[in-house]
């Protein structure tokens, strides 16, 4: 079980292709808002094709879908998963812990299981309900730890627990640290134990510095007089 990974948290090709040539990106996690947001909108088709497109992008690394039932129906979430989980064999399939109006669903989650059907069990704010969706078969349990910070409680010791109880377990469910709001969440994540920490590409945007290309500069200039027509061959890059 691997520590330390980062998924992109997107339904954007242009950014899952940047980061994924960078080598940071782990993986790929998107839900409907998520692809709205993107710009992915016009129906199943269009979610559907922009799915593939992802999952053959990024190759052998995992794609988590989300399945959807305005009504709480079991076998339409189920119908929809195992037809996710035929597009590609990198996806797996996000089943929220419950529908809107408290209904469990981890009876979907334990028969996804049983079809052998990777489940990234999502929407939860804390450990118990973490917990009990990696015993009914989860892969993937996301505790939306940027949410429960919004609500004014810590998720540090959040994570640290549920790390707790799923190594004494032996169950081998990872954790997912979802919703990050500022790039020192994945230290503080990570150090508490989750496996995986979801970023959107914003998130990976300030880790430009300008005191590391005040330092690059310093090194080129010094740099100068080892490599003759150094200079004069940025000077000929900046005209082009």
């Amino acid at each position: 079980m691997k520590d330390g990974l980062l998924f992109l948290d997107t339904g954007d090709l242009a950014e899952i292709e940047k980061y994924l040539k960078l080598g940071i990106v782990d993986g790929v996690t998107t839900n409907p808002t998520i692809m709205k947001a993107c710009g992915v909108t016009g129906g199943f088709a269009v979610i559907r094709d922009r799915s593939k497109a992802i999952a053959e992008m990024i190759g052998h690394l995992p794609l988590s879908l989300e399945t959807s039932s305005p009504h709480g129906d079991e076998q339409e979430i189920i119908d929809q998963a195992r037809k996710f989980a035929s597009w590609s064999p990198n996806i797996n399939i996000k089943v929220t812990f419950t529908d809107q109006n408290g209904k469990l669903f981890l009876g979907v989650i334990k028969k996804l299981a049983k079809d052998r059907i990777k489940v990234n069990a999502t929407a939860m704010m804390n450990a118990e309900q973490c917990f009990l969706a990696a015993k009914a078969g989860a892969a993937y349990v996301s505790l939306f730890a940027g949410r429960i910070a919004n609500m004014g409680y810590d998720p540090v010791p959040v994570i640290r627990q549920l790390r707790e109880w799923l190594d004494v377990s032996g169950l081998p469910a990872q954790i997912i640290a979802a919703s990050s709001r500022e790039f020192i969440n994945i230290q503080q994540w990570w150090s508490a134990g989750a496996h995986i920490i979801t970023v959107t590409p914003n998130l990976l945007k300030p880790l430009d510095h300008p005191y590391t290309r005040d330092t690059v500069a310093m090194f080129e200039r010094d740099a100068a007089d080892w490599f003759p027509g150094w200079l004069e061959w940025k000077a000929r890059q900046k005209k082009k």
